[in-house]
């Protein structure tokens, strides 16, 4: 899926006669972030290597998502969490069902962030409230997202495809041109997210080969609390 959402990313990209990006997801959660059972077999298989998704799938696809010119649209049902939720913020708007739950995760298994995670919440939320979600890592309500200005809408759970629709039609019927440059306009405010990529990716990298992280991955996945010893 991580190939699949960067390939059709680059095909938008290429494509003039796309005048806006609809995001949504089937099933109950929006995204849970990485499969942490293909995260344990990489580590296991070639550990020096098991980050090398950050760089290859993660960054590429934040980057093609926050560079479009045209509007995205981002509807977020049920969870979104770790890199899902740096994806959804990678978007332009986002239409959340009222009983959508967020969290970073991240720290949870010995990690950092990445997903340009770290850039959006402090330039949405600034650096006190972002410290708090990203090392503590609780999960966040609906309500909370809006009240914070993570999201634009919040709509019952069985309208959010609906909605994004909408406001993805209403974007793609309108001025184009400028939209790309209130976009542009934007971006000059928060530069920097190259940067944070690349700090996220090594960081990640550097994390993932800790005794804490490796742990962790194996406690998550047999339901058990993980105990950290700061290696």
């Amino acid at each position: 899926m991580k190939s699949q959402l960067l390939e059709a990313l680059l095909q938008v990209h290429a494509d003039a006669g796309v005048r806006a990006v609809l995001i949504l997801a089937e099933g109950k959660n929006f995204c849970v972030g990485q499969d942490l059972g293909e995260h344990a077999a990489a580590l296991d298989a070639d550990p020096a290597h098991a980050m090398d998704t950050v760089a290859a799938h993660y960054n590429p696809i934040v980057t093609a998502l926050s560079t479009l010119s045209v509007p995205v649209v981002v509807g977020i049902g049920g969870a979104c969490v770790g890199a899902g939720l740096g994806i959804a913020l990678a978007g332009d708007i986002r239409v959340v069902g009222a009983r959508a739950s967020f969290a970073t995760a991240f720290t949870g298994i010995g990690l950092a962030s990445d997903s340009g995670l770290s850039h959006a919440l402090v330039h949405a939320l600034g650096p006190s409230r972002a410290s708090g979600l990203m090392l503590l890592g609780d999960k966040f309500d609906a309500q909370s997202a809006l009240e914070w200005g993570l999201v634009h809408r919040v709509v019952a759970d069985e309208d959010v495809a609906a909605e994004a629709r909408v406001l993805a039609r209403r974007l793609a019927d309108g001025p184009t041109a400028a939209f790309a440059h209130v976009k542009s306009l934007i971006r000059a405010v928060a530069p920097g997210l190259s940067q944070a990529l690349e700090a996220e990716a090594n960081a990640q990298v550097e994390l993932g080969s800790t005794a804490d992280h490796q742990g962790a991955v194996t406690a998550f996945l047999s339901k058990q609390k993980p105990v950290f010893e700061g290696r």
